[in-house]
């Protein structure tokens, strides 16, 4: 009698735990942890709100850029340490770029890891000269600069179009992102 008692408890243990084995993950909702943060990622307004600055400065621009010929964006700067940047700085700079691409702009790819292209001089954001050789080398008409202020709550983004040859501001938009987990976490911040 014993035995058998042992073993009735012993197959129910089993069996209940051999039925939560099916679930891999899913909860009672039926949907998994991951697929909740697919959707986060999905409904996430990180890369939308990239994507719209660049339209914006795209149409600031009006028909001073031509699509025949290539621009040039180089990684956001900090704007209390100009020479230094962040993971978030380069997605940025990433999504705007891809966004003047699918706009049908020639964009010329350029991986400098850390290298900032902007500096100060007298209270105004001038291109480098080594970015201006490059603009140069590449006969892009202009380049997109950007800068990120940090607040605790809002990270603040300044873009510019900028002709190369003469520092002329063909157009520049400003936007925020929240101060959120994932922006916390591009910015080093945890």
């Amino acid at each position: 009698m014993f035995k058998q008692l042992v073993l009735a408890v012993s197959c129910g243990v089993l069996f209940s735990g051999c039925s939560n084995m099916g679930n891999f993950g899913i909860n009672s909702s039926g949907t998994s942890a991951a697929a909740l943060s697919w959707k986060e990622a999905e409904t996430n307004e990180f890369i939308p709100t990239n994507q719209k600055a660049a339209t914006a400065l795209i149409a600031a621009a009006g028909n001073s850029l031509d699509k025949s010929r290539p621009l040039i964006i180089a990684t956001l700067a900090n704007i209390n340490a100009l020479e230094e940047s962040s993971p978030l700085g380069r997605i940025v700079a990433e999504q705007v770029s891809g966004q003047f691409t699918r706009a049908g702009y020639q964009m010329v790819e350029m991986k400098f890891r850390d290298k900032v292209f902007i500096k100060q001089n007298v209270g105004e954001l001038l291109l480098t000269r080594e970015i201006k050789e490059v603009a140069q080398d590449h006969s892009a008409q202009a380049v997109i600069v950007g800068t990120y202020a940090e607040s605790e709550k809002m990270v603040f983004v300044n873009l510019k179009l900028i002709r190369p040859g003469d520092n002329i501001v063909l157009s520049t938009y400003d936007y925020a992102l929240p101060m959120d987990r994932t922006v916390k976490s591009l910015l080093g911040r945890h």
